[in-house]
C-alpha cells in the first residue's frame, strides 16, 4: 500500500508547487524579459506577506523603462504595506524626472504617506493652475467686497496662478491658506486707496501691492501671478454708515429730550404739591386768626415786639358804659 501512496503524495506536492509558483513564475518571466532583476523567491514571499507582487513588478518595470535608477523591492513593499499608492508615487517620480524636477523615491513616498496627492502636485508644478479668490465652494460668493477710504464699496474677483513647491509640500500650508492671504491683502490694498477710482483706474496697482508681500511663505505653493479679473462699484458704504449714525444720534437725542421732559413734568408736579401744602398752611393760619384776635380782645392785651399794649380805660364821662368794657 505504501508503494501506491508515494506516487500520489508526490503528485500532490508537485501540483501544489506548480500552483504556488505559477503566478510568481509568470511575473518573474515578465520582469526578466524587461530587464528587471528580481528573485523568484522574493515574489513567492510577497504573496505570503499579502503584498501585490504584480503591483511591485509593474512599478519596477515602469521605473526601469523610464531610465530611472532601480527602486529597491523592499522600499516598494514597505510603501505598499504602509498604505501608500506605489503606482502614483512611481508615476510622480517619472514625471518629475522627465520635467527636470528633483524628486527622489523616498521624498515622493513620504509625501504620499502624508496624505498629499504627489502625482497631482508634480503636475501642478509642471503646469501651474489657477485658483479663484474667494473660493465659490467655500465662501458661497464669487467676489470680494472691499471698501476704499472714501466709503465706496467695490466687488473684486481675483485669479491666483500657483505652482507646487515640492520642497515645502510636507508641512506647508494648503490652498485655502493662499486664498485667505490673498483675499486679506486685496482688502487691505483697496482699503489703503484714498478714492475708489484709484483702484478702478489701475488694478495692477493692487496686484503689485499684494504680490510684493510674499504670501506664499510657508505654503506648499509658489505664487506665479495675481490678477484682478473683475472689479465693480457696488454701493456707498460711507454714506450709509453716516445715515445710520445720524439716525442713531437722533434717537439718542429724542430719548434724552424725553428724559428731560419727564423730569420737568415730575418737578412741576412736585412744585404743585408743595404749593397745595403751603396753601393749606395759609388757610389754617387764616382760620386761627379770628380766634386769636378774640382771645387778645378778651385779655385786653396785644403783644408786639416792642412790648404789651394795654387797653385804655373807658372815659369817666360815661360811667354808665363802664360795664360794657368788661
Amino acid at each position: 500500500m505504501s508503494a501506491i501512496w508515494y506516487p500520489i503524495i508526490a503528485a500532490a506536492l508537485f501540483a501544489g508547487l506548480i500552483i504556488l509558483f505559477a503566478q510568481p513564475l509568470r511575473l518573474w518571466l515578465q520582469a526578466y524579459s524587461t530587464g528587471t532583476r528580481i528573485r523568484l523567491l522574493d515574489l513567492v514571499l510577497m504573496s505570503l506577506r499579502q503584498v501585490s507582487a504584480k503591483a511591485v513588478i509593474d512599478c519596477k518595470i515602469m521605473a526601469i523603462q523610464s531610465g530611472l535608477p532601480a527602486i529597491a523591492t523592499s522600499a516598494l513593499e514597505a510603501q505598499y504595506l504602509a498604505g501608500g499608492d506605489i503606482h502614483r508615487v512611481t508615476l510622480a517620480v517619472i514625471a518629475a524626472d522627465r520635467a527636470g524636477i528633483r524628486l527622489d523615491w523616498d521624498t515622493a513616498a513620504a509625501i504620499d504617506l502624508a496624505g498629499r496627492d504627489i502625482l497631482d502636485a508634480v503636475k501642478t508644478s509642471v503646469r501651474p493652475k489657477v485658483i479663484f479668490c474667494p473660493d465659490p465652494k467655500e465662501s458661497g460668493s464669487e467676489t470680494l467686497r472691499c471698501v476704499a477710504k472714501d466709503g465706496i464699496q467695490l466687488k473684486v474677483c481675483v485669479l491666483v496662478t500657483v505652482r507646487t513647491n515640492l520642497l515645502q509640500l510636507i508641512g506647508g500650508a494648503t490652498e485655502a491658506t493662499v486664498i485667505a492671504r490673498v483675499g486679506q491683502s486685496v482688502v487691505s490694498a483697496i482699503g489703503a486707496c484714498d478714492h475708489y477710482y484709484d483702484a478702478l483706474r489701475d488694478p495692477t496697482l493692487i496686484s503689485r501691492m499684494v504680490f510684493s508681500k510674499g504670501l506664499d511663505s510657508q505654503t506648499a505653493f509658489s505664487i506665479v501671478s495675481i490678477d484682478i479679473a473683475q472689479i465693480d462699484v457696488e454701493r456707498n458704504i460711507g454714506a450709509q454708515l453716516q445715515i445710520e449714525r445720524a439716525d442713531a444720534d437722533f434717537r439718542v437725542a429724542v430719548a434724552l429730550a424725553e428724559q428731560r421732559r419727564a423730569a420737568a413734568v415730575a418737578r412741576e408736579q412736585e412744585m404743585i404739591a408743595k404749593c397745595a401744602k403751603s396753601r393749606v398752611s395759609v388757610v389754617r393760619a387764616e382760620a386761627a386768626l379770628p380766634a386769636s384776635l378774640a382771645a387778645v380782645i378778651r385779655t385786653g392785651k396785644i403783644r408786639t415786639n416792642q412790648g404789651s399794649i394795654t387797653r385804655p380805660a373807658p372815659p369817666r364821662r360815661f360811667p354808665q358804659l363802664a360795664h360794657l368794657a368788661k
